[in-house]
């Protein structure tokens, strides 16, 4: 990506047109898995954006230090480095979250997003604006998955953040299952890309 773009644009960007579960459709694990609940997504939300910030701020500041025939390796170190980070912190700090997420969050080292990021952009550009892409990707992150986390509680049990609000419906079963995350995340993904290009059309 240039590093033409402002700061804000880089974060809005990161939210938007380069959305990691809408638009470029990677790192969806999490998005089936922990977005039974809006609390569930939003916490893991929480962590990958933290991981996704951390990891473009460190590697933007050792970018001219590394070799390019080695840069792959060491943003695997850098990520292992802060997933371990959070993992740690969040047991401390958060057991009963981490009793649910706790697979998860060790997982987020793996996530293509985010060596993506790490490669495309932070070793390339400067702390701030990493910092910003960072901020930008992480963001989108989190709001895809507690979108998806939303729709799946209200239809799969009947409340938002365990408050009832489908009062004399039955909920859907299945909305609480690994389909209903497919389906959810399949819905809103092209929902997303609708609205996208309609308000892009009309910008231009």
């Amino acid at each position: 990506m240039s590093s033409d773009y402002k700061n804000s644009e880089l974060f809005f960007r990161g939210i938007i047109q380069e959305n990691t579960i809408f638009r470029q459709a990677i790192s969806l694990c999490p998005a089936i898995a922990v977005t039974s609940t809006v609390r569930d997504g939003f916490m893991m939300g929480i962590a990958v954006l933290f991981v996704q910030t951390m990891v473009n701020i460190t590697v933007s500041s050792m970018r001219s230090a590394i070799h390019p025939r080695i840069r792959l390796p060491i943003f695997m170190l850098v990520i292992s480095g802060w997933v371990t980070v959070t993992d740690m912190l969040c047991a401390a700090y958060a057991p009963a979250v981490y009793a649910k997420l706790g697979l998860y969050i060790q997982l987020i080292v793996a996530f293509a997003s985010i060596l993506a990021a790490a490669e495309s952009f932070a070793s390339k550009n400067s702390i701030i604006k990493s910092a910003f892409d960072g901020l930008g990707r992480g963001t989108g992150f989190m709001l895809a998955l507690v979108a998806i986390s939303a729709v799946r509680e209200l239809l799969g049990k009947g409340t938002i953040l365990d408050f009832p609000l489908l009062f004399g419906s039955k909920p859907l079963l299945i909305m609480i299952l690994p389909a209903g995350g497919f389906i959810t995340a399949g819905l809103l993904m092209a929902l997303f890309n609708y609205l996208d290009q309609k308000f892009s059309k009309k910008a231009a």
